[in-house]
């Protein structure tokens, strides 16, 4: 993605990072061309965001040790010729960002094995048959859909499910939605 960035620590200091960018860092221990993974802080795609992603995947190539420009330290202190020339050259390390890749940043469901599922349907065949009157697929619902449909089923929908519910289910929140909409039906 043309947008998507990464922000990692690598030394005590963080770095906003795309894919293809090089950079330089403090020394880092590793021989050139050799990969690791920094640590992730911030992965953001299209707009979006996550912060302290646990799946996130940086890529880093170690590009090259190299040492930084000289800087020259001199001290003087007047009327007693005092001077003191001194010099410093960082230790530090080109990286490449190879790659980044969130692979758990976008919510994805897992893949089902076939095997799983076909199990999944033979054991719902030789359950007990559902009860007359359930709304189509409501055994593939979720608690969050069932509380969202339960308020425009009519009422021998809603005690098919709650039926269905306490003897397969048993989920306690669609419980609970049922039991609330078949008394709001009660009070009309």
């Amino acid at each position: 993605m043309a947008n998507q960035y990464a922000i990692i620590s690598l030394g005590g200091k963080q770095y906003v990072v795309r894919e293809g960018e090089t950079l330089v860092v403090d020394r880092l221990d590793g021989e050139e061309g050799k990969t690791f993974q920094p640590d992730v802080l911030f992965l953001s795609g299209q707009g979006d965001g996550e912060l302290a992603p646990k799946a996130a995947n940086v890529t880093a190539k170690v590009v090259g040790h190299e040492r930084g420009p000289k800087i020259r330290i001199g001290k003087y202190k007047p009327k007693v010729g005092y001077k003191r020339h001194t010099g410093f050259r960082a230790s530090l390390t080109r990286i490449e960002i190879t790659g980044i890749g969130s692979g758990g940043a976008k919510a994805t469901k897992p893949s089902v094995p076939k095997e799983k599922s076909e199990a999944t349907e033979e054991r719902r065949a030789q359950a007990a048959p559902a009860p007359k009157g359930l709304p189509k697929g409501y055994a593939d619902l979720t608690v969050a859909e069932v509380k969202d449909g339960a308020s425009h089923w009519n009422r021998p929908m809603l005690e098919a499910a709650l039926a269905y519910e306490q003897e397969h289910g048993k989920r306690k929140g669609a419980i609970s939605a049922l039991e609330h909409a078949l008394a709001a039906k009660e009070d009309h």
